[in-house]
């Protein structure tokens, strides 16, 4: 999945600040590439909660708020990168800037806590236990990922180009990250959940999709990828080269198989 942090290790990619605060460098085109949740997803989390009023975990530029907001719910973004934030609020959100950790609720509460493609970045028992203490009774805490399957020959030409450029990325080793790759992640959010004694116990949803891509609007998004901001212009040029040259290879165009996972729970 194209978040998945190069450092520190797997375990605790929340450590890796660096990385959590890069997508700002690249908000227009992360807003304008990266995939939109599917309308399921948001409807489910919506019905699934107690009222209307939502804080999303490290919004972004606002992708899954506007979801939300657009599905009735008054939306509330927290973000640890500045750049992010204020792209959502020119997009019409209500943002705040900081880590999830340490940002002061001043004692708002929320019907639903939900996070898209960030949990990651937070400390899963402090931030669970954080989202417990500003939620509703009866409230839902909703942490959500989406992973992505090329097609295995394609995959795989992926993996040989990172192998070359990037060796020591993720994405180097085999095929690109999926549902497995991620199912350490899941399995902490959930754990961070249980350790509170605040939640019942979680449930895990799923929804899947496909999206064409053809080689320009795969190679747009690339760029947003976890660490990839930081690259030096060159080590980035020759990864875009290598990556439209495996993309022409098999026509120029390809499919991508999504599916989005929610860890899920509700104040017990």
């Amino acid at each position: 999945m194209p978040t998945l942090p190069s450092r520190p290790s797997p375990d605790e990619p929340h450590r890796a600040r660096h990385v959590a605060e890069s997508f700002g460098a690249e908000a227009e085109r992360y807003d304008r590439t990266r995939p939109r949740y599917p309308d399921a997803l948001i409807a489910r989390v919506v019905a699934a909660s107690p009222g209307p009023d939502v804080l999303d975990v490290g919004c972004g530029t606002g992708i899954a708020s506007r979801a939300f907001a657009a599905a009735g719910c008054r939306v509330l973004g927290v973000d640890p990168d500045e750049r992010m934030a204020a792209f959502a609020r020119r997009r019409g959100l209500a943002v705040e800037t900081a880590t999830f950790e340490d940002w002061d609720p001043a004692g708002r509460a929320f019907d639903a806590v939900v996070a898209g493609q960030s949990w990651h970045w937070v400390d899963t028992v402090a931030g669970a236990a954080k989202a417990a203490s500003v939620l509703r009774p009866g409230g839902r805490l909703a942490l959500f990922w989406y992973v992505f399957e090329a097609p295995p020959a394609l995959a795989e030409a992926f993996a040989a180009v990172y192998g070359r450029v990037l060796p020591d990325s993720p994405f180097a080793r085999g095929v690109m990250p999926g549902l497995a790759a991620y199912s350490t992640i899941f399995a902490k959010a959930a754990d961070g959940m249980r350790a509170t004694g605040a939640f019942s116990d979680p449930e895990e949803w799923r929804f899947t999709w496909r999206r064409p891509y053809t080689r320009d609007a795969w190679l747009d998004q690339v760029p947003t990828f976890g660490g990839h901001t930081a690259l030096p212009s060159e080590t980035l040029d020759a990864l875009l080269a290598g990556v439209g040259a495996a993309i022409d290879a098999v026509g120029g165009t390809f499919p991508v198989n999504y599916t989005a996972a929610v860890v899920t729970a509700r104040i017990a």
